[in-house]
């Protein structure tokens, strides 16, 4: 049972991506091509934290954070410092939720995809990212390891 799981591991890590990062896309285009009103709303959030200049700019951030790591989900480039980018930016969307008044049912959205995203710093893409289909020479995969049962 442990192989069939291990041998569709890469596969469940696109699927999960790809499904991700359209949602991000998506999530993220109006922010990004709403303009500079737009970030302008979206970097208040920032005033939460403390941080009160230069709202557009950091509003303009979080819509490059949203629809670029949609992007790089799909893709698997740059996976850990987008990752990163995409936590931090959930934990002011978080935030934002809070100093509103919405509590957890408000917040419970960007907790849920930034613990995901912090998962996926420590799992990494897997294999089937633009990486892996661009290099003309595909290095093998690390064999799986079975573990011997104690018990």
């Amino acid at each position: 049972m442990k192989d069939y799981f291990a041998k569709r591991f890469d596969l469940g890590l696109l699927i999960l991506r790809i499904g991700l990062g359209i949602m991000f896309i998506d999530h993220g285009g109006p922010k990004l091509f709403g303009g500079p009103e737009m970030w302008d709303k979206l970097g208040g959030a920032m005033g939460n934290f403390g941080i009160h200049f230069l709202p557009q700019f950091w509003g303009f951030m979080a819509a490059i954070a949203e629809f670029g790591g949609g992007i790089a989900l799909i893709l698997g480039v740059l996976f850990q410092p987008m990752m990163l980018i995409l936590v931090i930016n959930l934990i002011v969307a978080a935030g934002s939720h809070f100093a509103r008044g919405q509590g957890l049912s408000g917040a419970s959205h960007a907790i849920e995809d930034g613990i995901v995203f912090l998962s996926l710093i420590f799992i990494g893409p897997g294999k089937y990212t633009l990486y892996y289909f661009l290099k003309p020479w595909r290095p093998a995969a690390p064999p799986i390891e079975k573990e011997t049962a104690a018990f």
